[in-house]
């Protein structure tokens, strides 16, 4: 059915104000391209900001769980690699207590005042800070994983003639994942959402894209629904597809 200006003549009030602020905030210069960048910021700094947190995850997850499951033989025989392991452990315990005890906005404000003031590259900016806020959730996530697997695997893996790091890299860590997995892709959505706050160091994100259209039209109802609607049909998608993968690892189970 074609809405005909005839239609719009006998349409009520309020249906054609809402015409009206749609065509103010999107169709009017073009003002709905700010929606389409800000989300491919969005989507850009989440996905690189979810490698380089796994990235840093798995290293603080084997250090930690190698840390706990060998604490004990190792006191026994106190050498080199212990104190090494100890200190290497201790500066990865004060990483997660510092990351997790600090909002992430106030991060990225450091990393980009700060830390690397001389750079203007705010979405690499961006990028990293992220990346190392979420490497804390992630590490904690996979060290959980860890620590979940029976000894017995590590004997198996021992009386193949595996050494330790072979072990966990050829049977340990490919059951972490799969058991994991789903808890890392809620973490993907979580990361998602926390990237709303880029706008604070000058980056055209999708929450920033729906506050500048708010301030040229000076109309906020429009932009930031459209903003929110965005979001939540983005994390519906991805919840739905977490899903759909908690099923499949349940059937491959049985």
């Amino acid at each position: 059915m074609v809405l005909t200006n005839s239609f719009w003549d006998t349409a009520p009030p309020w249906l054609i104000k809402m015409k009206e602020d749609f065509i103010l905030n999107f169709v009017d210069a073009g003002r709905w391209k700010w929606l389409v960048e800000g989300l491919g910021n969005t989507l850009l700094i989440t996905l690189f900001a979810l490698l380089i947190g796994l990235v840093i995850g798995v290293v603080i997850a084997a250090v930690r769980s190698t840390y706990d499951k060998n604490r004990e033989s190792m006191e026994m025989q106190k050498g080199f690699g212990y104190y090494l392991l100890k200190i290497v452990n201790g500066i990865c315990n004060l990483y997660l207590t510092v990351i997790r005890g600090t909002p992430v906005v106030v991060q990225l404000l450091i990393m980009y005042f700060i830390v690397f003031a001389s750079s203007r590259d705010s979405l690499m900016v961006a990028i990293i800070a992220f990346g190392i806020n979420s490497g804390a959730y992630v590490a904690e996530i996979l060290r959980g994983g860890i620590m979940s697997i029976d000894n017995g695997q590590f004997e198996a893996g021992r009386s193949l003639g595996f050494n330790y790091v072979q072990t966990m890299i050829h049977i340990i860590i490919p059951q972490v994942f799969k058991n994991v997995l789903p808890t890392l892709c809620n973490e993907f959505i979580v990361l998602l959402k926390e990237t709303s706050v880029a706008g604070y160091v000058g980056i055209v994100d999708l929450t920033k894209a729906g506050d500048l259209i708010r301030g040229r039209t000076f109309s906020a109802f429009m932009p930031l629904i459209a903003v929110a609607l965005i979001y939540l049909a983005m994390v519906v998608i991805l919840t739905a597809l977490v899903s759909a993968l908690e099923r499949r690892l349940r059937k491959s189970e049985r």
